[in-house]
C-alpha cells in the first residue's frame, strides 16, 4: 500500500496529467467537494478519464505550486486511504478502490473520493 501511495503522490507532484491519469481505469469514478463547487450539477461526482482529466487540468492550472506530502497510509482488502497534506495546507484523505489487472498484479484505481 505504501508503494502505491508513494507512486500516487509522486505523480501528482510532477503535475503531469497523463502520468496522474495512468493510475486510473478508463471508467473510474471520482467524488470530491471540490468537484461539487466547480460543477454543481455533477452532485460532486465525475465519471471517466475525460471528465476527471478536464477537472484535474483546471485544478493543476489553478494550483501551479501544488505539492502533496504523504502523511499516512491505511489499507483494506481492495481499497486504501492516503492521508496527505494537500493544497493550501489542507489535510486530506483520498479513499481509493484498487483493482489488480493481469498476471503481474498491476494496479489501477476504479473509484476515488477526496475528503478534506
Amino acid at each position: 500500500a505504501r508503494e502505491i501511495a508513494n507512486e500516487w503522490i509522486d505523480s501528482w507532484n510532477t503535475h503531469d496529467l497523463n502520468k496522474i491519469l495512468s493510475h486510473y481505469t478508463d471508467s473510474f469514478e471520482m467524488q470530491s467537494p471540490f468537484i461539487l463547487k466547480m460543477y454543481p450539477e455533477s452532485g460532486g461526482k465525475l465519471v471517466g478519464k475525460a471528465a476527471v482529466g478536464e477537472y484535474w487540468e483546471r485544478a493543476l492550472q489553478k494550483y501551479s505550486d501544488l505539492h502533496f506530502e504523504l502523511l499516512d497510509v491505511m489499507f483494506s482488502v481492495d481499497s486504501m486511504c492516503i492521508v496527505y497534506k494537500s493544497v493550501n495546507g489542507l489535510r486530506a484523505v483520498e479513499w481509493l478502490q484498487i483493482e489488480t489487472i493481469g498476471d503481474n498484479n498491476d494496479w489501477k484505481i476504479s473509484k476515488a473520493a477526496g475528503h478534506y
